[in-house]
């Protein structure tokens, strides 16, 4: 039951990454065992040269080969996924993804680069040759603020939003059966009215 977390974000910290860690974190609640692969942590010059033996890159592939879930998180420039993201994804073999469950996930600067992972993403993924990409989730700078600590949160409304994809996940891509009972709530998420 393993899920493997890829961060495309050329920066640290990210809104992108943030928003992947969360869907990490309810699904790690579930019981899954979560790995993490973060692109730019890669050594760059295997990256840009494919160097498939490279020892880094090497377990990176494998790492895609034995995951049963991947999730894939990048921010959006020029209506495009990251060029760091596309690197990786380049080194991967034509059905790296076959079998697998995928959510795509993109942060933006606002919601006119929403459309960039259907019409840019998606297709590398279905090319891939995932078994079933979830409808992506596509946050702006708005819905993932940060802290005066650098901390990013994440907003109610598309917490929501990471909880449903994150049980599709558990339910389809894990086979996990459904939550029973209440997920813990945080202190700070509930709400009373005199």
């Amino acid at each position: 039951m393993t899920v493997l977390l890829i961060a495309g974000s050329p920066s640290t910290p990210s809104r992108s990454t943030a928003l992947l860690e969360s869907v990490g974190d309810r699904l790690q609640r579930r019981g899954a065992r979560i790995e993490r692969i973060t692109v730019r942590d890669l050594p760059a010059q295997a990256l840009v040269r494919a160097e498939w033996e490279h020892p880094d890159i090497a377990h990176a592939i494998a790492q895609v080969a034995q995951a049963r879930v991947v999730v894939v998180a990048t921010p959006v420039y020029k209506a495009a996924y990251s060029g760091a993201l596309k690197v990786f994804l380049d080194l991967l073999s034509q059905g790296a993804l076959k079998g697998k469950t995928v959510l795509p996930l993109a942060t933006g600067g606002s919601a006119h680069h929403m459309l960039a992972l259907d019409y840019a993403l998606r297709p590398v993924l279905q090319a891939l040759a995932a078994r079933h990409i979830l409808p992506g989730i596509y946050a702006t700078d708005a819905q993932i603020t940060a802290s005066p600590q650098g901390e990013f949160r994440v907003h109610d409304d598309l917490a929501h939003r990471l909880d449903d994809a994150a049980e599709v996940l558990a339910a389809e891509g894990l086979k996990l059966p459904p939550m029973r009972g209440f997920e813990p709530i945080h202190f700070s998420r509930v709400r009373c009215s005199v």
